[in-house]
């Protein structure tokens, strides 16, 4: 391909490069209020801020950023799609339209506001004072009315705003998701509390020294693979991560000295959006490329080394020997699978942050639901403290007894980050998927982390997620990764299979496969399933009740069919691919549930033997795109 191709792309490219600076040196100046500035700086601190954002808003909306992305767009077809350049005019074009849609005062009194805002929530936070926090959370709930009114949606405002934080996801497919996790994870907690208290975690709420915490927690994430050369570890009021560039990584945690885990698993989880950011490719350096996919994706690192590995049975029983020679005085009575036990209790419990595997989700499920009654008016701010509580004892059978441990216990709605919430629940679901492929790669993976080795874990995601930044929409970054796109199956397995273990319980038959879906099908039943694609007339008939036989291939009235014996739904929509337009699914007399699974291509639902149907409604082919990071929170 001549270089001429390329001009258009890279004077674009030259463009935005002082833009992405700015944004970095902005976010210099955020990690600076949470870190280091001193108690009376934050009123100049929200000017500075809201100057630059004001400045980086209008630099990247003038008309020379629209005539140069113009001028690329007209050469796209030329490149290849999987290319940088390509995907940098992709983003460029998402990006523009989206901040095309915000008035630069708008953004500048939004920053300011959120700046302004944080300073009282950190002082109002320690003091119990949500009378003092309140109008500045309104503030924040009324600058995300607006934004989603600048932005636009169809149904709901939660939408738009969701979209800043999971590109193309919606309010309502996250609410499906929580169904199902609902439905997979409830029958776990309750036969979790009819074992009784069979973990004791007292050996966590010993006093365990800050410094010594640290120094245990950093060599571990350096062994995982976070650079410190390339980063820093900092104590902030909220953990959180956020990057400059690939080589200027930084990240953040509160400590208790009677708690082993928050310090210690804060920073793995931390060390884990790190090190995603720190294994972008160079060559997205000063471009938007340069930082995750996603929030969800993003999380799905951090919740992995924090959890699926920081969390793990092996990690464990090579860490603990070590964790011991730093406190040997706490954990002279204790051996590795007694404290493997103790970071993995189940119970309920007021902080997010600080919730187990099992109930995290509870926490984000609330959060979620408060959000939207703000947004549309069906919760004022007033009443949000005793609506938490409320959520609080349904959903975990708790309640918070001050507001500094329930309404204003993250810095989210503070900083206006409104959204969010939701990514943290995909994140456990992406991160389990993604460390079943990577296990289907390398087969002894987790072995290794019982020796200490973390370098293939490592090396599978920085081929597969890191060096790609933003070049690709999450769910076909997923789907690129793994084979499939975004489903549950992976991480109720792996739920049931830890805690099953761990607390003596057995897994339904519904979620002990971890690949299975299509929750009309029920096992044992040999129902005939047939599977038709209308461009090739490809036919792939099976039956349930059999699992793990291999497709037998044949001719039959002239048409290529394929025979599939076994009621996993990922088997057989594996062999249809994801390059069909059409799709029919028959499963005896039920409907077949494939929605979530295919790739957002129309697909049709048909019943049999009835000849009437329904349609999945999922949308066609869409941009590609992602929102920008500058911060992620724990």
């Amino acid at each position: 391909m001549p270089d001429t191709f390329f001009d258009a792309v890279q004077r674009l490219k030259a463009h935005l490069a002082p833009i992405v600076d700015l944004r970095h040196a902005a976010a210099v100046l955020g990690w600076d209020q949470q870190t280091h500035m001193p108690p009376g700086g934050g009123q100049a601190r929200a000017e500075q801020l809201a100057t630059l954002s004001r400045t980086i808003h209008e630099m990247f909306t003038a008309p020379r950023t629209r005539e140069l992305l113009e001028a690329a767009e007209a050469v796209l077809d030329r490149l290849n799609p999987d290319a940088d350049e390509a995907a940098l005019v992709r983003m460029t074009r998402r990006d523009f339209d989206q901040a095309t849609k915000l008035p630069s005062e708008f953004v500048a009194e939004r920053r300011r506001a959120s700046s302004l805002s944080v300073e009282v929530w950190r002082k109002a936070r320690p003091a119990n004072d949500f009378a003092a926090f309140r109008p500045h959370l309104q503030q924040m709930v009324d600058y995300a009315r607006r934004t989603a009114d600048y932005l636009g949606y169809t149904d709901h405002p939660y939408d738009a705003l969701l979209d800043l934080y999971e590109p193309l996801m919606t309010s309502p497919e996250v609410a499906d998701l929580f169904v199902r996790l609902r439905e997979g994870t409830v029958p776990l907690v309750r036969a979790i509390a009819e074992r009784g208290q069979v973990v004791d975690d007292g050996v966590v709420h010993r006093e365990y020294d800050e410094a010594k915490q640290e120094a245990f927690a950093l060599a571990v994430t350096q062994a995982f693979g976070y650079d410190l050369a390339r980063g820093r570890l900092d104590r902030a009021p909220h953990p959180f991560a956020t990057s400059f560039s690939r080589d200027d990584v930084r990240i953040t945690t509160r400590f208790d000295r009677h708690f082993f885990n928050p310090a210690v698993f804060a920073i793995f989880h931390e060390a884990g959006h790190a090190m995603y950011q720190q294994g972008i490719a160079p060559s997205l350096e000063r471009t938007p490329l340069a930082g995750g996919a996603s929030l969800g994706v993003h999380e799905s690192q951090s919740r992995m080394w924090e959890n699926l590995v920081g969390r793990s049975r092996p990690f464990w029983r090579h860490n603990f020997p070590k964790l011991r020679e730093v406190f040997p005085e706490q954990l002279a009575d204790v051996d590795a699978e007694m404290f493997y036990r103790a970071v993995n209790k189940v119970e309920p419990s007021l902080i997010r942050v600080e919730a187990d595997e099992v109930t995290y989700n509870l926490h984000i499920i609330l959060r979620f639901e408060l959000e939207k009654a703000l947004l549309e008016g069906s919760l004022n701010v007033e009443d949000a403290p005793e609506a938490w509580k409320a959520k609080m004892r349904e959903y975990l059978g708790v309640t918070p007894p001050n507001d500094a441990d329930g309404v204003m216990q993250d810095i989210h709605w503070a900083s206006g980050s409104i959204g969010y919430f939701p990514t943290y629940t995909l994140g456990n679901v992406m991160a389990a998927q993604l460390l079943e492929a990577a296990q289907r790669a390398h087969p002894g993976l987790t072995e290794e982390f019982g020796r200490g080795e973390f370098g293939t874990l490592l090396g599978w995601l920085r081929e597969h997620v890191h060096r790609h930044g933003r070049k690709f929409f999450p769910q076909d970054l997923l789907q690129r990764a793994t084979g499939n796109r975004l489903t549950p199956g992976p991480y109720l397995h792996y739920l049931w299979q830890k805690f099953g273990e761990i607390y003596g319980v057995s897994a339904p038959e519904a979620t002990s496969a971890p690949a299975r879906r299509g929750r009309n099908v029920r096992a044992g039943n040999r129902q005939r399933l047939a599977v038709s694609d209308h461009r090739d007339r490809r036919v792939l008939r099976g039956s349930a009740g059999r699992r793990g036989a291999a497709p037998q291939v044949g001719q039959a009235g002239g048409e290529l069919r394929h025979e599939i014996r076994g009621d996993c739904a990922q088997q057989i929509l594996q062999f249809v691919g994801i390059s069909h337009q059409v799709v029919q699914f028959a499963v005896g007399g039920a409907v077949f549930d494939v929605d979530r699974i295919l790739r957002p291509d129309p697909v049709e639902v048909r019943d049999a033997p009835a000849a009437s149907h329904r349609s999945a409604a999922l949308a066609g082919p869409r941009r590609f795109g992602a929102s920008r990071l500058d911060v992620v929170f724990h």
